[in-house]
């Protein structure tokens, strides 16, 4: 027996690569809606050889649905969620709206599991940010070996993370330096994307970091543990898809690299590609359209007395947003609803 499934947003990036992953994960799929806004009404969306068209969300009666994944902004999340949730629809979040609410799990499977437990206060369940995913699923078999102080982290994160349009921008950009008199000047960003790297994502707070530096610090604390000191800084680049992160680790307890590259070969989610060669590591442009967390570049820090660096690469569209979400349903369907 399988469930009823309803995708909210499925016309946009993360909404169409979570279709993907219901369909090539062969999650058990009885029913399935796919929701947009009223200017996307009825454009066609596919779940393997199935076309679906999509309904309008606002009028949507989300009544006798198992779970809805929800791939929408958080103004419409704000309206929506809480109207499935009360239907007795599980609600899996992708925005950033319920994550730091005390009442709502911030899952990722790989690390936290057992917090699904606490959906039930809400009926929601909250996605990570997509840089937080990829670096935790590294973080957490490490810190239960070592136990983690501290984390550097510089992101390298591509145009996806914001969008179709700026997708289009950095295509449109990119031509434009080819071909004079079409340059294009920058919307989306606040800078020229391509050729270019740019180190503001999101919002200014008052410390000086961004929006996006200090979700990865909360997030962090509130999957792993509390007491682990993050800092970041959060770069867009100009690539399409993918995002990578260069780590630098600091444990309370000393561990080699050896051992480090030993215990993520047999972590979930993990694929380590780390030989000291040239091209012996994974980019951006290879982890597309893969399920795993690639991890590469593992090597000892000696400025500090118990020190890892490492470099750690996904697919933001899917471990950083489509596939996260759809494994916590996968969990929901062992942990919650067991049909099957």
């Amino acid at each position: 027996m399988g469930y009823r499934i309803v995708v909210v947003g499925a016309t946009g990036n993360v909404g169409r690569e979570m279709l993907n992953i219901l369909d090539e994960r062969q999650f058990p799929v009885d029913d399935i809606a796919v929701l947009a806004s009223r200017k996307s009404l009825g454009t066609e969306c596919m779940l393997g050889n199935k076309t679906l068209k999509t309904d309008d969300l606002d009028t949507f009666d989300f009544t006798g649905w198992d779970i809805a994944l929800f791939a929408v902004g958080s103004e419409a999340t704000k309206k929506y969620a809480p109207k499935a949730a009360a239907a007795g629809c599980i609600v899996i979040d992708n925005s950033s709206l319920y994550r730091y609410d005390p009442d709502v799990p911030l899952i990722v499977p790989e690390c936290n599991p057992d917090a699904i437990e606490g959906y039930a206060k809400k009926n929601i369940i909250a996605n990570p940010n997509c840089s937080t995913a990829q670096m935790v699923v590294a973080l957490k078999p490490l810190h239960d070996r070592a136990k983690i102080k501290r984390v550097v982290v510089s992101t390298y994160q591509s145009v996806s993370g914001t969008g179709k349009e700026a997708i289009d921008e950095l295509w449109n950009q990119t031509k434009g330096k080819y071909v004079p008199g079409q340059e294009v000047e920058p919307k989306v960003y606040t800078k020229d994307i391509a050729f270019n790297v740019i180190p503001h994502i999101d919002v200014f707070m008052e410390d000086g970091s961004t929006k996006e530096e200090w979700k990865m610090v909360a997030e962090t604390k509130k999957i792993i543990d509390k007491n682990i000191k993050v800092t970041a800084t959060c770069v867009r680049v100009p690539v399409f898809v993918g995002h990578s992160e260069a780590i630098n680790i600091e444990f309370e307890d000393f561990i080699d690299e050896e051992e480090v590259r030993d215990i993520l070969r047999e972590a979930p989610g993990i694929m380590v590609v780390d030989k000291r060669e040239d091209g012996g590591y994974i980019t951006p442009i290879e982890c597309v359209g893969e399920f795993a967390t690639y991890i590469s570049r593992i090597r000892q820090d000696s400025t500090i007395e118990n020190g890892i660096n490492l470099w750690c690469v996904s697919d933001n569209l899917r471990k950083g947003a489509a596939l996260n979400a759809v494994q916590i349903a996968e969990l929901l369907g062992r942990r919650v609803l067991q049909k099957g």
